[in-house]
């Protein structure tokens, strides 16, 4: 984005990468079909990036979301839009927006260099003269743009290499951490894989702090791992559980499959089910509420017998099991690693970039754009839309700082 955008400034451009193929991050985002952007009003989509979205205002100012999905349709890509805004192209493959992004860069005649290792940037009088490869060759340039990405998904090429760059500029790197990562828990039932790949439909998941109370809590689907807990809603919660454990050695999280019930109102209308077949088997009666084998589940940590009747069955552990249903307690130890995440927090500080340019305020003629800034989204098209939008812009002012010296 930044070198189509650096390209249709007229500006000279040399694209260089040290992976064999472009776009190779792109290819398998949204599960293969390349989630381009989020339609959601601004202040929306700034409220999904939790980590410094509010950085992105001016630079929504000048290029935003709605502008993303005009770029690509004028390119020719239909897209459509799916559940929470999410933003797809009808064709639902990823490698149709890499190529119309390689053809754009045909169109500028940017020159591309792919299995090419950058070793640093180099620095002169408080400017960026250029960069230095792997061999040793001197490519001199009125601007550089550094779009490495971050340290998540390494076999992409985002290997961290930027933070040294920006180092040696002045620049201060935030501390890095894994988000929107699945989260790793010694509960007993995850190490027997009681529940391992069942998945949970719009459980209300919550992150408890030192005092038991909700720090963020997210609505959407889950899954049960053999190391953890995976799924989106705790994706979405698991940067809270990072900072968490920097307080804490364990964070419980609490889980909810029926997030729009009171628990009351919960035991009341099991309670008339059950009364309504006092002779069948609670299991069978209860049954239709959720999956057989979360129910098991539930009531084997109660000692309720499946096959108890409701005159059978003890008013406590009945309660019990309510409270699991609304309150499940599942205590977490971590995450998976850095590498295994889909995001990296942590970055370049955006104390020290342009938020309008994506200029370095250490070194003119430096830009910064995508992960390697201290920016992080959900997933759910709001990383994508800060890389591209910091991309854009990215290009076209080094691109015109360039020409102008």
């Amino acid at each position: 984005m930044a070198a189509i955008a650096a390209g249709e400034k007229k500006a000279r451009v040399l694209l260089i990468d040290k992976g064999n193929k472009l776009g190779r991050k792109l290819a398998i985002s949204g599960g293969g079909r390349c989630n381009v952007t989020n339609r959601m009003p601004i202040d929306e989509l700034i409220q999904h990036i939790p980590g410094n979205g509010r950085f992105l205002y001016s630079a929504f100012s000048e290029f935003n979301n709605e502008d993303i999905i005009r770029f690509f349709e004028h390119l020719g890509i239909k897209l459509k839009e799916e559940d929470h805004g999410r933003m797809f192209p009808v064709s639902d493959k990823a490698q149709t927006v890499v190529d119309v992004l390689l053809n754009q860069l045909k169109k500028y005649r940017v020159h591309i260099r792919t299995t090419e290792k950058v070793k640093s940037v180099m620095y002169e009088n408080g400017r960026a003269k250029g960069i230095i490869t792997a061999n040793d060759e001197v490519i001199k340039a009125g601007a550089v743009v550094v779009a490495v990405g971050g340290k998540s998904v390494p076999h992409t090429g985002s290997t961290g290499d930027g933070y040294v760059w920006a180092e040696a500029a002045g620049h201060r790197i935030t501390e890095l951490f894994p988000t929107e990562v699945p989260i790793t828990s010694n509960e007993p039932f995850i190490k027997q894989k009681t529940l391992q790949g069942l998945s949970l439909r719009d459980a209300g998941v919550s992150v408890l702090n030192k005092k038991g109370k909700p720090v963020v809590t997210h609505v959407m689907d889950m899954i049960f791992t053999h190391f953890g807990l995976s799924g989106p809603a705790i994706l979405r919660c698991s940067q809270f559980v990072v900072k968490e454990l920097k307080k804490q050695d364990q964070v419980k999280l609490k889980i909810d499959i029926f997030p729009a019930i009171h628990k009351e109102e919960l035991l009341q209308k099991m309670t008339s089910d059950l009364k309504a077949a006092p002779k069948k088997a609670i299991k069978n009666v209860l049954k239709p509420w959720m999956q057989e084998r979360y129910l098991l589940f539930l009531f084997e940590r109660n000692k309720i017998q499946p096959e108890d009747t409701y005159s059978t069955l003890s008013k406590e552990k009945f309660r019990g099991f309510i409270q699991d249903c609304k309150e499940l307690i599942v205590r977490a130890d971590g995450t998976l690693s850095l590498e295994k995440a889909f995001v990296t927090g942590g970055g370049v500080s955006v104390k020290e970039i342009d938020p309008k340019k994506m200029a370095s305020k250490k070194q003119e003629g430096l830009y910064f754009c995508g992960e390697i800034l201290d920016i992080h989204g959900y997933t759910g098209g709001y990383n994508i839309t800060s890389a591209l939008v910091t991309g854009r812009l990215a290009g076209l002012n080094s691109a015109e700082y360039a020409l102008s010296k």
